[in-house]
């Protein structure tokens, strides 16, 4: 932060409905929101959890909790009182600050009364930044997974700096790059743009759910040139240049998190043919996995890019001995990227992050699945919790899921595995019938990957990341 205002003082930095900050400003109310931390007497290493959407206000309350040594754990805007509740009870923190205050009042503060007294006089600063260790924690990730307890990703400074820069290395933002982030900041992806923004010196436009009948209007009156995607926010984008069409000044399309089907892709290229698309692979446990090239995938359709400079991504088999290349197996990583564990939770940290007893090296078991070609690039096949056998046949939803979406008509699709109740149940968005997408699936897929129910929908329901929420999808189909 301090380095981007050193360089680009008057520029601006970012924005939202309410207004804009130059880097220098954002600066400065970092700094005072450091101070405030310090009157209450927060004190490094101690949790601040935000719930909020994203503002101004939320990017200077981060980079605020980082210089004053505090840890920042956001929270995404639709969180629930109850899920806050577990949040709270799970990383036990110093201070809660909320836009929305419900049944937590009596725990929360106000962010527009702390925002307030954040720009009242208070004296010197005394306590502008704390004095860190590079390993110090500076992010506690809430991730959703398996287990039903919260489950938060310990990201120390280091590594966030580290991971940030090697990511930036690759998607190169430029210091006239105007970035329109739709995703919740409580989502890495999301959390990240405003780390690499800052790095490149770039500007973060930071919209509200009010921007999403007019997204490309809005990327136009912005002069937007980077856009951060997921399945649902293109689907939106797309109506809306349909809509309203227009020229636009967008260079770069991303995307990670959820896999931008190949139909929505060159969707995307009709409508926005100045603008490239680069696919990307990661968990929050190590921030990114790997990085294709941009338009990567109409020359190696299926592939997710290459590692990291500096990490290295390994496959292995069942038995634990590298996959040859071609060849399915766990996607394992390592580099200075992996993160350290995971927060009061050693016996799931173990079994996901382990040592080599042989090198101290810290390897990150994903619990994911795909293959590497013979020049490094990363195919992805499924989550481990996705792969399956339907009549002796090894496969994985997403297997399914991608022949799905390459039927005309279906804009989206999710596979739901079998379970001891019932056989797997594709979901799609479409206006083809049930009978239709399952005889055009196929023609695609041999017996055994094609469902006997298909399921028609206007649309899938949200997380809060705007990603297809697939839990909620499982629930329905029980009953």
């Amino acid at each position: 932060m301090d380095h981007a205002a050193a360089a680009h003082g008057g520029e601006l930095a970012v924005t939202d409905d309410q207004g804009d900050w130059s880097y220098d400003e954002l600066a400065e109310h970092s700094r005072e929101f450091a101070q405030w931390l310090h009157r209450r007497g927060v004190s490094a290493g101690d949790r601040v959890v935000v719930r909020a959407t994203a503002s101004r206000e939320f990017v200077a309350i981060l980079y605020g909790c980082l210089r004053a040594g505090a840890v920042f754990v956001p929270l995404g805007p639709a969180t629930t009182a109850y899920q806050l509740g577990q949040v709270v009870a799970d990383a036990q923190p110093r201070l809660v600050i909320t836009d929305r205050i419900d049944e937590t009042a009596d725990t929360a503060c106000s962010l527009h009364e702390v925002w307030a007294e954040v720009g009242r006089p208070g004296g010197p600063m005394t306590h502008p930044r704390a004095e860190l260790a590079p390993a110090d924690t500076a992010l506690l990730i809430y991730t959703s997974g398996s287990t039903a307890a919260p489950k938060a990703v310990v990201s120390p400074h280091e590594r966030v700096l580290w991971a940030t820069r090697a990511v930036a290395a690759r998607l190169r933002y430029q210091t006239d790059d105007i970035v329109l982030c739709r995703l919740p900041l409580s989502f890495d992806y999301g959390l990240y743009q405003v780390f690499l923004c800052a790095l490149a010196g770039a500007r973060l436009v930071l919209l509200s759910r009010t921007a999403d009948l007019r997204l490309a209007a809005v990327a136009r009156e912005r002069g937007a040139t980077v856009v951060p995607l997921v399945p649902s926010l293109a689907t939106m984008l797309l109506h809306s240049a349909r809509r309203d069409p227009g020229p636009s000044r967008i260079r770069l399309f991303t995307n990670t998190g959820e896999d931008l089907p190949q139909a929505v892709r060159a969707q995307l290229r009709e409508h926005f043919p100045r603008a490239g698309i680069q696919l990307m692979y990661g968990t929050t446990e190590c921030k990114r996995i790997s990085v294709l090239e941009v338009d990567g995938d109409l020359r190696r359709p299926g592939s997710v890019g290459r590692a990291l400079d500096g990490t290295r991504i390994r496959i292995l088999t069942a038995d634990g001995v590298p996959a040859a290349p071609g060849e399915a197996g766990e996607i394992v990583v390592s580099g200075p990227h992996v993160m350290a564990g995971y927060w009061r939770a050693p016996e799931l940290t173990a079994a996901r992050f382990r040592t080599d007893p042989h090198t101290g090296e810290v390897r990150l078991h994903t619990g994911d699945f795909g293959h590497l070609d013979g020049d490094g690039y990363l195919y992805f096949r499924g989550r481990g919790d996705d792969m399956f056998k339907r009549h002796g046949v090894r496969t994985s939803a997403a297997e399914i899921e991608s022949a799905a979406r390459n039927i005309p008509g279906v804009d989206h699709a999710v596979l739901l595995p079998p379970t001891d109740r019932r056989d797997m149940v594709l979901c799609v968005v479409t206006t083809l019938t049930p009978a239709e997408v399952l005889r055009r699936l196929g023609t695609l897929l041999d017996p055994a990957r094609v469902p006997d129910l298909c399921r028609v929908f206007d649309r899938f329901p949200l997380s809060s990341n705007g990603k297809t929420d697939r839990a909620r999808l499982s629930r329905q189909e029980a009953g």
